[in-house]
């Protein structure tokens, strides 16, 4: 069976553009809860956004496209081994515990607005306020171009037009809808949906789980089924091997480390409205693996025992392929399929839409502010980010569309892997920086330099594949090296004035406020 979601009749298309129709007026009343035309409040809300508005849009962004569409098809590639999503979506926590208390209080009191706000801050070293925001601009425009890719391959089924078409026109659409709904509200109407968003992928989640034991019964009957049908399906089954076990490892690390360092959530530590909503709103994450990784994680491998025959990249169409299953089955298979598809929808444009901010924000403050016109007022800069972030859906939608039509285009984890190659070459920057005043702005460069080099002139190598580890990691070992060797060579700011100077408290405040 390799169909893909029935199209949507009158009722279903009304269901799916009130939904699409609402994040506009979400947009609206964002703009009108403006305060002031300052690139802190477009960017941030003001940094006075409380618990329940930043959990959602927290979960909103982690959980996106490629926990629907990735991580189903990556377990219906390799099965239950998969299962280190669940651990490595849990690390990302611990990750955030390193260092986003601090930050939390260091961006209060300096008035953060980027990443890079930070950087700037602890070294000043202009190489780092060159080189750090395009490395991440780089990753969130790849991870905004995987987004794209989903919302097109999630759009292709609802109509009967042409496949290709479908899929252009469904880029186009929904990118164009987040553009209009974040260019009138700014952090706000990104925030604000993601609550709406958040919810509905959520309740998508819980009712696809029901949905698919429903269906084809519980993990044991599925296992079963993969045991007796022949060496590769049993493969899904088996315990990992050596080189499997690295790759979890692997995962673990770089995703704990990596998406810790995603530019859109440190944007989100600035904005929280104090130290202990944001603690509160880590603790609440701990718990959301389980409801969104292990269940993308039971539905792939289960469409694994009964849905036969996608390949490679061709698997990540196995959500809709499950969808088509339902929506045959019954009218009330249709109307949950419709609601479902909303959920999707959410959960793509939710990552879509802060990875386009955080970019623009980076783009504008960081560079052309930065580096062009250092004097360009607040409603200047404002303006010029709307234009950035227009021309960057323009260049990513435009790519999507091009890729969809290649023989060879990479799976949308795949995509993942190499955001988190780059964003774990700032772990030093943020992390090691942040409680160590011997680490200086020359040494972080050039580890960042050297960790970047190594990690893409190993892609490609079949020897270094075969060991299963992130060529990322083996990049961020050579970054270290680098940082703290240069270091104890050249020091930086002692940790007494880092403490001093820069207004950073020790480690038993905990960014409390």
């Amino acid at each position: 069976m390799t169909g893909t979601v029935l199209p949507f009749g009158p009722g279903g298309l009304a269901v799916v553009g009130l939904y699409l129709a609402s994040l506009l007026v979400v947009g609206w009343l964002g703009h009108r809860a403006r305060r002031e035309d300052s690139l802190r409040d477009f960017y941030l809300g003001g940094g006075s956004i409380g618990f329940t508005v930043l959990v959602l849009t927290l979960y909103a962004t982690q959980y996106s496209g490629n926990t629907m569409f990735g991580f189903t098809g990556k377990a219906y590639r390799i099965g239950w081994t998969w299962l280190s999503s669940v651990h490595f979506m849990t690390a990302i926590i611990v990750g955030y515990l390193l260092f986003a208390p601090w930050l939390h209080r260091l961006a209060q009191r300096h008035q953060f607005i980027t990443p890079a706000d930070f950087l700037r801050h602890r070294y000043g070293n202009r190489g780092i306020d060159l080189l750090a925001p395009l490395v991440m601009t780089l990753a969130l425009a790849n991870y905004l171009l995987a987004q794209l890719v989903a919302m097109g391959r999630a759009m292709q089924g609802l109509t009967t037009a042409d496949p290709v078409v479908a899929f252009a026109w469904g880029v186009v659409l929904l990118a164009g809808i987040i553009l209009v709904y974040e260019t009138m509200g700014g952090f706000r109407a990104v925030a604000w949906t993601d609550v709406i968003q958040g919810i509905a992928l959520a309740i998508g989640f819980g009712a696809l789980l029901v949905m698919v034991f429903s269906m084809w019964g519980w993990p044991g009957e599925t296992t079963r089924v993969l045991l007796d049908g022949g060496e590769q399906l049993r493969a899904r089954v088996l315990p990992p091997g050596a080189r499997a076990s690295r790759n979890w490892v692997s995962y673990v690390i770089i995703f704990g480390l990596g998406a810790a360092l995603y530019p859109q959530a440190i944007q989100r530590i600035y904005a929280a409205r104090s130290g202990a909503v944001l603690r509160r709103s880590l603790a609440v994450m701990v718990f959301l693996p389980l409801l969104s990784s292990l269940v993308a994680v039971t539905v792939g491998v289960t469409a694994a025992a009964h849905v036969p025959g996608l390949e490679g990249a061709a698997a990540d169409r196995v959500l809709s392929v499950v969808f088509h299953q339902v929506q045959a089955s019954s009218a009330f298979g249709y109307w949950l399929v419709v609601l479902l598809f909303a959920a999707v929808l959410g959960a793509l444009m939710s990552t879509a839409d802060s990875c386009l901010l955080t970019i623009s924000s980076m783009i504008t403050r960081d560079l052309y502010q930065g580096f062009l016109r250092p004097d360009a007022g607040q409603a200047h800069l404002t303006r010029v980010g709307k234009l950035v972030s227009w021309a960057m859906v323009a260049a990513a939608a435009g790519t999507a569309i091009w890729m969809e039509g290649q023989p060879g285009r990479p799976t949308l984890v795949r995509l993942l892997d190499m955001k988190f190659d780059m964003l774990v070459q700032l772990v030093p920057a943020f992390m090691l920086g942040m409680h160590w005043g011997r680490l200086g702005g020359n040494a972080v460069l050039a580890g960042m330099l050297a960790g970047l080099a190594l990690t893409f002139g190993l892609y490609g190598n079949a020897t270094v594949d075969a060991w299963g580890v992130h060529h990322g990691l083996i990049g961020l070992l050579l970054n270290l090296a680098v940082a703290v060797a240069w270091s104890f060579a050249w020091p930086g700011v002692k940790e007494r004035e880092w403490t001093a100077s820069r207004g950073y408290e020790d480690g038993r405040s905990h960014g409390t406020n």
